[in-house]
């Protein structure tokens, strides 16, 4: 696993055999962040990584000059690898353990980048609830952006803010952003005619 841009690019991070995890490939990683270099600059964002596993994506928006990141995962082994990391580095990465969705009902910032890599073997509707829940809790900031990594059998078109997707081998990553405004409110103001 390594770096692929920013400061550390190049860099391999060796985390221990045995995490329960599926780090995004690099080739995925190169073309999620291509997607994102279209509509952020890096520096300043504050990102949320859940289900971070590794580490992986947190140290790819460290590396390239993000310094609030809160990485979320319930294995006590992969939190630890992300703070003994962070510290190597000197990223500021938060590492919190934590059931993914306890954190989100719990918490009560917003982020500019909402980054979720489940386990692919979730059920659909538990896709549908993380979606939901970030949602409701209002943790994405209105001209923020959520990405989601999962299989094709998950589908995830029809949510709420569902923007556009993406496919890379395996994986897919659907992008959401909050829409502006409604169609009604749209509409209203075609219809409407302007005072003067």
């Amino acid at each position: 696993m390594r770096i692929i841009s920013g400061k550390y690019k190049g860099r391999r991070i060796s985390p221990p055999k045995g995490l329960p995890v599926r780090p995004t490939t690099d080739m995925s990683k190169e073309a999620l962040f291509n997607v994102l270099n279209n509509y952020f600059n890096f520096s300043g964002l504050k990102v949320l990584d859940l289900f971070a596993g590794t580490g992986n994506i947190s140290y790819e928006f460290a590396s390239r000059g993000s310094e609030n990141i809160t990485s979320v995962d319930g294995d006590f082994g992969c939190v630890k690898f992300i703070k003994q990391t962070a510290d190597e580095f000197d990223f500021n990465i938060a590492g919190i353990k934590s059931d993914v969705f306890k954190f989100i009902e719990k918490n009560k910032s917003s982020y500019d980048i909402i980054f979720a890599d489940p386990p692919y073997n979730l059920d659909q509707k538990t896709f549908e609830k993380l979606v939901e829940l970030i949602f409701a809790n209002e943790l994405l900031q209105e001209d923020g952006m959520m990405v989601i990594e999962h299989s094709k059998y998950t589908k995830l078109d029809h949510m709420i803010n569902f923007s556009f997707k993406k496919s890379y081998g395996g994986s897919i990553f659907s992008f959401f952003e909050i829409n502006g405004e409604s169609e009604e409110e749209v509409k209203n103001e075609v219809d409407g005619t302007e005072e003067g």
